[in-house]
């Protein structure tokens, strides 16, 4: 496993599931890692999980929807850690309904989260990276912004949107050592997923060659990877994670 020794890491969505996942798996590489998210009782998990690992981790109250937090936990990292080397825009959420029924705040809400809130955090923490001369952005996108998915125009379209965006990101940044890529998981086992029933679960996994959903610790090695200097001459990417549901 290659070292993040000396990187700065910062995960939004990390107080749960894939999120999580990525800053144990960073915190463990041997980055420090900034976790963000809302809840920051969960945060104070994760922080321990990481220490008791042999890490170094800090938390950090974000809301990716609200321009202001974004700002403002941005400006907090660096001043706590000096520098963010690599960032994770995990964060994101659902509001599934089919299109007739969907209403415009369903849409914005969860363009807002998704990628919105990317495009912020990333301008904000971009000029640290380009001091640095060094930089990894991952996005968290998802097998639906590659295929669709009926019931999910609106979360499609954000991760979609993200994929585009990191595209965009790979070609700004290349000339200043920085890398942008996506991973895009299938059905991977999280408290987003829970929510299926039994038929739904059934349904899916015979659209899966590996014939199991994947977990949190599935995304969270692809990210760790992204991250490392074994990644270097890998930008605009997007890396499924899917156990070939989508190929």
């Amino acid at each position: 496993m290659a070292s993040l020794e000396g990187r700065i890491v910062l995960v939004t969505g990390a107080s749960q599931g894939i999120g999580r996942a990525c800053a144990v798996a960073l915190g463990r590489a041997g980055a420090s890692v900034a976790v963000a998210a809302r809840n920051e009782s969960k945060l104070s998990e994760v922080v321990a999980e990481i220490a008791t690992a042999g890490g170094n981790a800090k938390a950090f109250a974000l809301d990716v929807a609200n321009e202001e937090s974004i700002k403002a936990t941005a400006k907090a990292v660096v001043e706590h850690f000096g520098s963010v080397h690599i960032l994770v825009n995990n964060a994101g959420i659902t509001k599934d309904t089919l299109l007739l029924r969907m209403k415009r705040a369903d849409w914005d809400d969860v363009m807002t989260t998704n990628l919105t809130g990317a495009f912020l955090l990333t301008q904000a923490l971009i000029s640290s990276m380009m001091k640095a001369r060094w930089g990894r952005i991952i996005n968290v996108s998802s097998i639906v912004g590659e295929t669709g998915q009926a019931g999910q125009a609106n979360y499609a379209a954000s991760k979609a949107g993200l994929i585009g965006f990191t595209k965009s990101l790979a070609r700004e940044l290349a000339s200043r050592n920085i890398t942008a890529n996506a991973v895009a998981p299938g059905y991977i086992e999280t408290a987003m997923t829970a929510v299926l029933d039994e038929k739904q679960r059934t349904a899916m996994l015979t659209q899966i060659p590996l014939n199991r959903p994947g977990t949190d610790e599935d995304v969270a090695h692809a990210v760790r990877f992204l991250a490392s200097d074994e990644a270097a001459y890998i930008t605009g990417h997007v890396l499924d994670v899917n156990g070939g549901m989508y190929m």
